[in-house]
């Protein structure tokens, strides 16, 4: 059986255009071309479209997806692979969400008690769900700084381990106080927070200004690093990566 275009982008919820680029660019030929140019596809196809839906869910771009699915010979055992990559992720953010959760209801117990402080008892939870081999895939485009990142991350012991994320903390919080206060990004005290970040992260590796602003942009982008920024206060997310722009643009162009 073979069903048009509009009916795949009904039962997948798959847009016509996104299958006609995927058709463009190899990824999910249809079965078969009618006249005027019209798809159609039939259940191989079908298997397919599936695949990449739930390789996209996992976060691989089009380029990578597209080299899984060519390696690829049973469809039955990628099947079984996606479906336990899947379980893996589900069981990441299970714990992401847990962590979420503790933050909301340590921040809400300090508007209980009265105090626009900021405090987190524990700011190594932040992190839990949320470490920098998920995180660096936001910076595939800036390969040397992600292996820098992940070589030194890697070398750290527990006791560094919780050191480090205990001053990516202190830095976050730092920062979603000149949010509350109304600062904008550029202003003076936030691009001095922004470039202790910076000399933090050149004790790794000096960045250019395009990496940088790759960093930045993961704040935004990255849905686990949003999360953290976001269960810290509302807006921080963009702050950082605004505040990032800003600094990028004066002092590293």
């Amino acid at each position: 059986m073979a069903w048009p275009i509009e009916e795949v982008a009904r039962m997948s919820g798959v847009t016509a255009r996104t299958l006609r680029h995927y058709d463009e660019i190899g990824l999910l030929p249809p079965a078969r071309t009618g006249t005027g140019g019209h798809r159609y596809y039939e259940e191989r196809q079908l298997l397919r479209l599936q695949q990449i839906l739930v390789l996209r869910t996992l976060a691989l771009g089009l380029p990578e997806i597209g080299r899984i699915l060519a390696a690829q010979v049973d469809e039955l055992k990628a099947l079984r692979g996606h479906y336990h990559r899947l379980l893996a992720e589900r069981d990441r953010l299970d714990v992401l969400a847990g962590t979420v959760a503790r933050t909301i209801t340590e921040l809400e117990q300090s508007r209980k008690d009265g105090t626009d402080m900021i405090t987190i008892s524990r700011p190594e939870n932040l992190f839990e769900g949320v470490r920098s081999a998920q995180c660096m895939k936001a910076l595939h485009g800036f390969p040397e700084l992600a292996a820098a990142i992940e070589q030194h991350t890697a070398a750290l012991n527990e006791a560094e381990t919780e050191a480090d994320e205990r001053e990516r903390t202190a830095q976050m919080i730092r920062l979603a106080e000149h949010l509350a206060a109304g600062l904008p990004a550029n202003d003076d005290a936030v691009q001095a927070e922004i470039d202790t970040q910076y000399r933090t992260l050149a004790r790794i590796r000096t960045a250019t200004a395009e990496e940088y602003r790759a960093i930045g942009r993961t704040c935004v982008e990255n849905e686990h690093w949003h999360a953290v920024y976001e269960s810290i206060a509302p807006g921080l997310a963009a702050y950082q990566r605004a505040a990032i722009e800003t600094y990028a643009a004066t002092r590293l162009h």
